[in-house]
């Protein structure tokens, strides 16, 4: 059977990483840009081919990833897709999208002949250059026996949970407890630092404790060492998974008062300040130290957020 041409749209942060990876494992590969040129001028080098809109990748795809902010940009390309594409095809969101819309974009595109996959990441960006993301999948069997291969480029952990939207589902429940983490972290820190507690002497308790673990370790890689990038996920994007797991839980008549405060961390750092490009969830601790009237704790050539 020949090998499946793929398209990949939404080359940023994590999309770059897995594109090189498609490429490495053989893939015939479509890209095309947004507003940065530089991840596309460097896979065309690596060999994919640029296409000039859409409707040309479509043309030249038999699966199509998506990584997109979220369910409007999803929307958006899949309708502007839908009459190009060749029969049969697959469309990957890789998003952390809103699984109802998942849902009722599944419906369309088995309705026009093709499939749709839901496989949101988890991992970091340098995890997706490794080639060693993990992604829950939502999808029919018969579209996952097709796709495994070609998320095997990029993953290392795949699951497939079941048909089209639990992967989302799941990813939500996932960043719930991850981004619940942060919430807690940038609170703990800035009641520490309130009672005389040092970031250093906190760290110094939690770090290789019960209390540790790899999320906990990205995370404090920018409130002990300074480092901004230590973990490349925007506040932006954090408060709008937690509003879309408001949205999964109201659907389902849940009380989900966790997932509020949770949402409420985040909303408080973006209007007051966070809702820059690069300002990332571990910055959260510094919004938190400043709306109880301290400064951030910044540790020696450390900018503040």
């Amino acid at each position: 059977m020949a090998q499946d041409a793929i398209g990949f749209v939404g080359i940023g942060l994590m999309g770059q990483g897995m594109a090189a990876n498609l490429l490495a494992k053989g893939y015939r590969l479509t890209v095309i840009a947004h507003r940065n040129r530089a991840p596309v001028e460097a896979l065309v080098a690596k060999g994919a081919q640029e296409a000039a809109n859409l409707a040309e990748m479509a043309a030249n795809s038999d699966v199509i990833h998506i990584c997109a902010p979220g369910s409007p940009q999803v929307e958006a390309i899949v309708t502007d897709l839908l009459p190009h594409l060749r029969s049969g095809t697959v469309i990957i969101d890789c998003s952390t999208s809103d699984p109802v819309s998942t849902l009722a974009l599944a419906a369309r595109l088995e309705a026009a002949g093709h499939a749709m996959a839901d496989a949101p990441l988890g991992g970091t960006p340098d995890h997706a250059a490794q080639g060693s993301l993990s992604t829950m999948v939502g999808a029919r069997d018969e579209t996952f026996a097709r796709i495994s291969p070609i998320l095997s480029a990029w993953a290392a952990t795949i699951s497939h949970l079941g048909p089209p939207g639990t992967g989302h589902k799941m990813k939500l429940i996932n960043n719930f407890l991850s981004l619940g983490y942060a919430a807690l972290y940038a609170e703990a820190l800035a009641l520490s630092n309130k009672v005389g507690i040092t970031t250093a002497q906190f760290d110094k308790v939690i770090r290789g404790g019960r209390m540790d673990c790899g999320f906990y370790q990205t995370f404090m890689g920018y409130a002990v060492e300074g480092n901004r990038e230590a973990h490349r996920f925007t506040l932006t994007n954090a408060l709008k998974d937690m509003r879309y797991l408001e949205s999964m839980a109201d659907s389902v008549a849940l009380s989900n008062p966790m997932g509020n405060a949770v949402k409420n961390s985040f909303a408080l750092a973006h209007a007051n300040g966070g809702a820059g490009p690069e300002d990332y969830v571990p910055h959260l601790v510094d919004f938190i130290a400043r709306l109880n009237g301290m400064a951030p704790s910044i540790p020696p050539g450390k900018t503040p957020a």
